[in-house]
């Protein structure tokens, strides 16, 4: 139960960052989230001119087969770097 007590922790921490992260990094946020929560990822890639969705479905489907556990950590080990470059 600690690594959800600190994934959960890493959630809210995430929303506390004194500067936006780069795009980059707001991708991995999101697909490491997605990975830990969700699983892999399921449905269609998004297609058309939504470059968003599209960028989201990609960055997500990068972690696909990555455990929940396992992206919980990294979901965790990223928020803390972010704390330590932008906090």
């Amino acid at each position: 139960m600690a690594l959800i007590d600190d994934f959960n922790s890493a959630v809210s921490r995430s929303k506390e960052l004194t500067r936006r992260p780069s795009n980059e990094e707001l991708l991995d946020l999101y697909a490491l989230f997605k990975q830990a929560t969700d699983g892999d990822v399921t449905g269609e890639r998004p297609g058309g001119f939504d470059f968003k969705a599209i960028a989201k479905f990609d960055a997500w489907a990068s972690r696909k087969g990555t455990g929940k556990e396992e992206a919980m950590q990294q979901y965790i080990n990223l928020v803390n770097q972010l704390h330590q470059n932008y906090a």
